[in-house]
């Protein structure tokens, strides 16, 4: 594979060319998910793995991409968690859920895409070009987050705020309320696709769900064969997803990760040097000079411009 220099002592990492398979998409369509750098990320982990344990999971298509005896599923966020639990259960029967789902998408007045086109929808079209769907769905979504807000024991109209909401993130305010407001989306094939996938994935393996820290989440003995993947918010990103995450977090991750080592346990993480807009995170370049990196070609595009950022992630690797 072919070798270059990433800093000014010409630390020699590995690129990898881009593959073109195709990965599986978590129905959570989370912000930040690593479905599209799977089919590169996954060739890079160990080949025979036993216990995965997938720290920072998000939606989970880290693992859902992944071949493993035992999935341990963590992220920190409980609504996270709650909706793959909630999804795990409907798994048994996705069909019956996705056809449920029909009738509350119905029953708020959203659009529904997946069912063919709407009339009113092609002629807001016309009008708004990149809000037909926002505009349309408005009232309906306004009505859904408030009836979620004052029961939220219904998780079912929280994964359809996910799924109609802005960008399809997850956002409480203060009071514990959702707040994010409508987007430009609505369920369509891809949504149903999914679905589907996600829960043969379910049926098919062992998945334990864990809603800790990172460190608490690996605090334990590990057997042979097992690997742990880490994809943590990235230190020079400043967004949603990233706003509880600081120097002190990405200090204390690095030495777990360098304790892990020590004791032979296998691990990867995903993380970026620098990104497009100047930003760099020196606290990475200098603790992974002692292991393996590769980089990894993202090609990110902003939510608030649509152009595609030549943008690289790097994986650091003990394996």
């Amino acid at each position: 594979m072919k070798k270059a220099p990433l800093n000014s002592e010409n630390q020699q990492i590995v690129i990898k060319k881009n593959i073109t398979k195709k990965s599986t998409r978590s129905p959570l369509f989370y912000v930040g998910d690593k479905y599209k750098l799977m089919p590169q990320l996954s060739e890079l982990f160990p080949k025979n793995i036993n216990n995965y344990f997938d720290v920072f999971g998000g939606g989970g298509s880290a693992s859902i991409n992944t071949k493993a005896k035992h999935f341990y599923l963590n992220d920190i966020d409980t609504k996270v968690m709650e909706l793959h639990h909630f999804l795990m259960e409907k798994s048994t029967n996705i069909d019956q859920f996705i056809f449920d789902m029909r009738f509350l998408i119905q029953e708020y007045g959203l659009s529904h895409s997946e069912l063919g086109p709407n009339i009113e929808i092609e002629k807001l079209k016309k009008e708004f070009k990149k809000t037909y769907f926002a505009k349309y769905n408005k009232t309906g979504y306004l009505k859904l987050r408030s009836d979620y807000n004052t029961n939220k024991d219904r998780t079912e109209l929280l994964y359809l705020l996910l799924i109609y909401g802005f960008n399809h993130m997850i956002r409480f305010n203060r009071k514990g309320d959702f707040n994010l407001p409508v987007g430009n989306v609505d369920w369509n094939a891809n949504v149903s696709s999914a679905l589907t996938e996600y829960a043969s994935w379910v049926n098919k393996n062992e998945i334990t769900l864990t809603s800790l820290d990172f460190e608490d989440m690996i605090k334990r003995n590990f057997e042979n064969n097992d690997f742990i993947y880490l994809d943590p918010p990235y230190l020079i990103r400043f967004s949603e997803y990233n706003k509880l995450w600081n120097e002190e977090h990405e200090q204390r991750l690095y030495q777990v990760l360098d304790e892990l080592d020590n004791k032979g346990v296998k691990w990867g993480v995903s993380n970026m040097v620098n990104d497009h807009q100047g930003n760099h995170n020196y606290i990475l370049e200098n603790w992974m000079k002692k292991y393996q990196v590769y980089q990894i070609k993202s090609n990110y595009i902003s939510h608030f411009d649509n152009t595609i950022k030549d943008t690289y992630d790097v994986y650091i690797t003990n394996v």
